[in-house]
């Protein structure tokens, strides 16, 4: 296999963020797979050339990356992802050409580190994480599976936070906090205390909103 073919899974504005990621790094990207009202159209010059059900057609020409976005629910990119694994495709990572990674940071498969995110020497990322464009993940800080840290969004040194947890833009945790899994942290938010309670939290200190 060429290990710089790719194949995304996902078609929306994520996507196309993600498309300009892997061109700054040499991935030859072959199409992406979508909804079925999507099939024949093009995303900044790359076809829609099937659904999620086509996957199991690719596992031997490429790479996969999911490029649905992290927002609302993390469901779908879970179960994209396991639709993947269950065919026996392989997870691309894919690591922006001026992002910096520490060669002591661990990367799980099937993350993105976008444009100009920093991830630092210690650092660990799991499985399926998005860390977008300016996001900063400090030393020796450890991020769970399916994270979405947003742009800007601040991880200080020792943090460990769980799975699934979105992080707003701007948000910012303060050294060594520990956020429980299943958390949204709102944009420009500041943990000053672990969380140990899943939730929706905002403010400066962060409280929470709802559970």
């Amino acid at each position: 296999m060429d290990n710089k073919k790719l194949i995304l899974v996902g078609g929306g504005g994520h996507c196309k963020s993600v498309i300009d990621v892997a061109e700054s790094t040499g991935w030859t990207i072959l199409g992406i797979l979508d909804l079925d009202e999507n099939v024949g159209k093009e995303i900044l010059g790359y076809p829609t050339i099937g659904n999620d059900n086509q996957i199991p057609a690719f596992i031997q020409q490429s790479f996969f990356l999911v490029t649905v976005g992290q927002i609302k629910n993390v469901e779908l990119r879970i179960k994209l992802h396991e639709r993947i694994l269950m065919a026996g495709g392989k997870l691309a990572t894919v690591i922006a050409s001026d992002a910096y990674v520490s060669k002591h940071a661990e990367i799980g498969k099937g993350t993105v580190i976008m444009h100009k995110a920093v991830v630092n020497a210690g650092a660990k990322i799991g499985l399926g994480c998005i860390i977008n464009t300016m996001a900063n993940i400090e030393h020796d800080a450890v991020i769970g599976d399916y994270c979405h840290i947003s742009t800007g969004a601040m991880i200080n040194g020792a943090c460990n936070i769980g799975d699934r947890i979105f992080m707003g833009s701007g948000s910012v945790l303060a050294n060594g906090v520990c956020v429980a899994s299943d958390c949204v942290i709102a944009a420009a938010s500041f943990i000053r205390k672990s969380i140990v309670q899943s939730g929706f939290y905002a403010g400066n200190p962060a409280i929470i909103i709802h559970k």
